[in-house]
């Protein structure tokens, strides 16, 4: 994986097939500090400590059809390259919680990517399961949670094409309050409001 947000995503998709309805995905940085911070949590089922110990394993996992699970130590790997640290909290029918946090200039700190569209994607192919996506940078906060956003829509559908294209620019939106006016593309570069506007 050359980017974060596909590592998000397969944590995120981790999450779901444990059987959770509700995963929380915060993305915090912290210039000052020089951290980026990612934190998956879920309401799954959870792991026992023996394989919460096991769970960074290349060599383990809990699926029946592969016999390798590479995600959550390559996330593993991708934090501690950069001189960060990872944690992995579990407990049985309580849920799962995962972080990695990640030197900001550290020359092997791999870049976010396009987490609005990781969460787009994750949304429209899991309609079922809440999401609550916080994204920090310093002391500027967006959030997108999409239980507030049900109780909007009522009975229609979260994963419509035109609810899509509503939530893309709220995600957009929130970029723009998070840079102060700088809207960020897909690959990172810095474009102007009116660039945004446009698009």
């Amino acid at each position: 994986m050359e980017e974060l947000s596909l590592h998000i995503l397969d944590l995120a998709q981790n999450s779901i097939a444990a059987g959770a309805d509700q995963v929380k995905l915060t993305v915090e940085e912290q210039p000052s500090n020089d951290t980026l911070t990612i934190t998956v949590l879920d309401n799954g089922c959870g792991m026992s400590a023996a394989q919460a110990e096991q769970a960074a394993d290349p060599f383990f996992t809990t699926r029946h059809t592969r016999s390798i699970g590479l995600g959550l130590p390559l996330f593993k790997m991708a934090a501690e390259l950069t001189g960060g640290s990872f944690s992995l909290h579990s407990a049985k029918g309580k849920g799962t919680q995962i972080r990695g946090v990640f030197r900001l200039s550290s020359i092997d700190r791999m870049p976010l990517g396009d987490l609005n569209g990781t969460l787009l994607l994750l949304i429209q192919c899991n309609p079922s399961t809440d999401f609550i996506y916080t994204r920090i940078c310093g002391n500027r906060n967006f959030e997108l949670d999409t239980r507030r956003i049900r109780r909007i829509l009522g009975e229609v559908p979260i994963n419509r094409p035109e609810i899509t294209v509503f939530l893309r620019k709220y995600l957009k939106e929130g970029d723009l309050e998070l840079k102060g006016g700088v809207y960020l593309d897909e690959s990172g570069r810095a474009c102007s409001n009116q660039r945004q506007g446009e698009k």
